[in-house]
């Protein structure tokens, strides 16, 4: 992890963290870097989820990319996922998306995605970081001209992308929605105006909440990290199923007709056995992270499937899965990458797939889920202002060691640093409720004393 840039891009603050002028100068050296490469205007695709700071961040990296001599396409408010198909089908040297996923609405974010729809090189990114703080060959003006008179870049207005998306997420579908009704909590996010679109061109009955963004309220008590609001939906309408995005759209939380929720463990639980069955899941194998439950690993290997584990973040199951050709990979949290359509995960996608797998095999969400029992699992998030030190607090790691014996064989503890915010992120599994949480507890105390 770089100083700026993480597993999952500039993520910060709003104005304090990450501002116009890191936006501008994040513009400054892509635009300059790619047109002098491709030896002609390089193209650059953008997109920003529903944050106030979104339009401030957008607008300050359209300036930079055209002072450099490269154009900016705007696709305006879009998620994610979005952005990597029309930068790989549309022909673009890159990709920014401008979010901070599931953080509040003070933080923002960006994205650099390369010409193939994945995450930026790590080389590239340092030589940004580099050039941000005026510690590179091109930290001078006149190293990193600006461009004059035809040489200065344009910036469009791409709405079409974002509908040639929409139209992309309907043709994968081969069932009709017909008489199924379907909830979709939008998070207030970036899919608030295109997942309603996909889910009512199919045929489905569809009831939406939280798509009434105001700049403020993104993944507030909503969407995909708080999905109470629609468990209540699909139980009290008795409904079929309930889908949750966060901010960027590229996570998906479902919520079974019982209201029961079916995390990212579940998704490729049900997806990795349905493509098992039809001879579609390369070397029965499955790519998780590090953070999914024991109890899928259990589910898989009564049913044959393998697991491949990467560290956390989409780009490590993506990077796995395009090295060893796999279909399918994903996280708890409801990152899911299917390889055949994506090289992203992708929340509306997710839930065009559970529903396809629902309608093919006549059965409910609850029912694909048999056979698959998570362990009881605890999570804590501590905040910390040195997340290397916090890490390295003697104490904490004589605890973790003993409590590591204690599980043996019975469970696992997990402590590692948040990539994307300046907390350390705890995580128990054992076959007790009870005991996960006290350990967590006593973990995260140790952690707050250091």
């Amino acid at each position: 992890m770089g100083k700026y840039f993480d597993t999952d891009g500039f993520r910060g603050r709003a104005n304090v963290d990450i501002t116009a002028l890191h936006a501008f100068k994040i513009g400054r050296f892509l635009g300059w870097y790619l047109t002098s490469r491709k030896g002609e205007k390089a193209r650059i695709v953008i997109g920003k989820d529903t944050r106030r700071s979104s339009y401030m961040l957008e607008y300050a990296l359209s300036s930079g990319i055209t002072a450099s001599g490269a154009d900016a396409y705007l696709l305006h408010v879009t998620t994610t996922p979005s952005v990597a198909y029309i930068t790989v089908t549309d022909g673009f040297d890159s990709g920014i998306m401008i979010s901070a996923s599931h953080n509040p609405y003070s933080d923002n974010g960006i994205k650099i995605l390369n010409s193939k729809g994945e995450k930026q090189s790590d080389e590239l990114l340092r030589l940004i970081e580099d050039y941000i703080d005026g510690k590179s060959e091109f930290c001078k003006e006149s190293d990193l001209p600006l461009a004059t008179d035809k040489s200065i870049g344009i910036t469009f207005d791409y709405s079409e992308g974002r509908n040639r998306y929409i139209a992309y997420l309907i043709s994968i579908a081969t069932e009709c929605f017909r008489n199924k009704k379907i909830g979709l909590d939008c998070s207030n996010g970036s899919t608030w105006h295109i997942a309603k679109s996909v889910f009512d061109s199919l045929g489905a009955k569809t009831f939406v909440i939280s798509a009434e963004p105001d700049g403020t309220n993104i993944n507030l008590n909503c969407g995909s990290v708080h999905p109470e609001n629609l468990q209540k939906l699909v139980t009290e309408n008795r409904l079929d199923a309930g889908f949750a995005f966060d901010g960027d759209g590229d996570r998906c939380i479902c919520v079974d007709e019982n209201g029961k929720i079916v995390d990212g463990d579940g998704i490729m639980y049900i997806c990795g056995k349905y493509l098992k069955e039809n001879g579609k899941l390369k070397n029965d194998t499955v790519v998780t992270t590090i953070m999914s439950n024991y109890g899928l690993y259990k589910a898989f290997s009564d049913i044959g499937i393998k697991a491949e584990k990467t560290n956390v973040g989409d780009r490590f199951v993506h990077e796995c899965m395009a090295e060893n050709g796999y279909a399918l990979g994903g996280e708890q949290s409801g990152h899911i990458i299917f390889s055949k359509y994506a090289t992203t995960g992708d929340g509306i996608l997710t839930a065009l797939m559970i529903m396809e797998i629902m309608l093919r095999k006549k059965q409910t969400l609850s029912k694909l889920t048999d056979g698959f029992t998570p362990f009881p699992q605890c999570l804590v998030n501590v905040p910390v202002k040195d997340k290397k030190s916090a890490m390295e607090n003697g104490e904490l790691l004589k605890l973790q060691k003993k409590i590591e014996n204690e599980l043996s064989g019975h469970g696992r503890l997990l402590i590692r640093e948040s990539g994307t915010e300046p907390v350390i992120r705890i995580m128990v599994e054992c076959e007790s409720e009870e005991k996960c949480k006290a350990y967590c507890n006593t973990l995260a105390r140790t952690v707050e004393g250091g």
